[in-house]
């Protein structure tokens, strides 16, 4: 009995390998478009935080750029989304992307739908729930699309009340900032390499992972 456990069990973790999908599977349209420059777009803010749009918009440039693409500077765009009445992005998600190619010269626009954002001031924790949808300048074709609930640690790393007090400090200087960061480089972790990285077109063959990912970030 125990032996054909053991092959059912064996079988169950073959077929699953097996299904797990490649880079190259998941998001095709990336190595066919293979957009060298992104435009990031005011993040959609879903949550009761009324600043998370504009934190949150800041921690996305960072990441994108070690992946190996060129990031228009997040400050001079979103001055002019701003002036061009484009500050919403739930207008665009949907819409005729074609003027960010004309003008900006972008390749692709990154939109970000923040869905959750909460802390824990004792447990020196931040956890983030996030939706990225990088679509096409030019075909207006999603390329990229992956979600994740992130929790991040934000503790001092001290005991008794001075830790909590010196947690409850680090907390509020850094969860907008870092967490944001930590949980944007978590998501993206899977997004295929851009022109400037040393891996660009050469990791077709990498796992793909889940479309929604849960875990925590250092």
């Amino acid at each position: 009995m125990k032996h054909y456990i053991t092959i059912i069990v064996a079988a169950i973790v073959l077929a699953a390998c097996g299904t797990q999908r490649t880079l190259v599977e998941q998001y095709p349209k990336m190595y066919e478009e293979k957009p060298l420059s992104i435009a990031i777009m005011p993040p959609i803010n879903q949550t009761t935080h009324a600043d998370a749009k504009d934190y949150f918009y800041t921690t996305l440039y960072a990441p994108l750029c070690e992946k190996g693409y060129y990031v228009f500077s997040p400050y001079l765009t979103m001055e002019m989304f701003q002036n061009e009445s484009a500050y919403d992005s739930e207008m665009f998600l949907e819409g005729d992307l074609s003027t960010f190619n004309q003008v900006l010269g972008a390749d692709a626009l990154m939109f970000t739908i923040v869905k959750g954002w909460s802390k824990s001031a004792l447990g020196g924790s931040v956890t983030a729930h996030v939706e990225f949808i990088l679509r096409s300048a030019k075909t207006g074709e999603t390329i990229y699309q992956r979600e994740g609930k992130v929790s991040v640690n934000t503790s001092s790393g001290q005991s008794g009340l001075l830790g909590l007090a010196l947690t409850a400090l680090n907390t509020a200087l850094t969860d907008k900032i870092e967490a944001g960061r930590r949980c944007t480089a978590y998501v993206l972790s899977n997004m295929p390499a851009g022109k400037y990285h040393p891996m660009h077109d050469k990791d077709q063959e990498s796992p793909a992972g889940d479309a929604y990912v849960k875990g925590s970030a250092k």
